[in-house]
């Protein structure tokens, strides 16, 4: 990722928090942030089958999580119905933030006679850095950690993974901001 946009990406995050009404001390909203950029979310199912989501995840699990379409102005963030809630909140996330970060799709891929477009490499990596400063930003981890809340306490709250939050603890410092403030 380019210098600076780590520290630029929980700016932002705090920033569309604060907007949409939510602080960042709290839950994501992820309806609420989908609707501060402008989007709808919708169940895959409610386009295709449940049967052929069901199908394509036999064939290949986790091909498909999340896309965001725009139809004529309409932006749609369409998601995956077999996901667990945590997954599908992370991916509506990882959706905003390419939207937020003004990302446009690059490249046309194309597995067997399927095709779809993606955005590069270093943009998929800042669409996911600040999806996890969207649903944990650092404030909410120091306060939580000073509750003595451990990562699946935070997680369950938070509704996102564990692995998610491990993740977020690990890379923004807090822990070791705790582990010093408590010597």
């Amino acid at each position: 990722m380019r210098r600076g946009f780590k520290a630029e990406a929980e700016r932002l995050a705090t920033q569309v928090r604060a907007e949409a009404g939510m602080g960042s001390l709290g839950r994501l909203d992820i309806d609420r942030l989908a609707e501060q950029v402008g989007a709808s979310i919708r169940a895959a199912d409610e386009l295709v089958t449940r049967s052929k989501l069901e199908r394509l995840e036999q064939i290949q699990s986790g091909a498909f999580s999340a896309a965001t379409f725009d139809l004529n102005g309409r932006i749609v963030i369409v998601t995956n119905p077999l996901a667990e809630e945590e997954r599908r909140r992370s991916d509506v996330s990882h959706e905003v933030a390419h939207l937020l970060l003004n990302h446009q799709v690059k490249e046309i891929e194309q597995i067997g006679k399927v095709s779809f477009f993606t955005c590069d490499a270093e943009e998929e990596q800042e669409a996911t850095w600040l999806a996890g400063c969207l649903l944990l930003p650092r404030e909410l981890l120091l306060r939580s950690l000073q509750r003595g809340m451990d990562a699946n306490a935070i997680a369950a709250a938070n509704t996102v993974s564990t692995q998610m939050t491990n993740f977020r603890l690990r890379t923004t410092g807090v822990l070791v901001q705790t582990r010093r403030a408590v010597r």
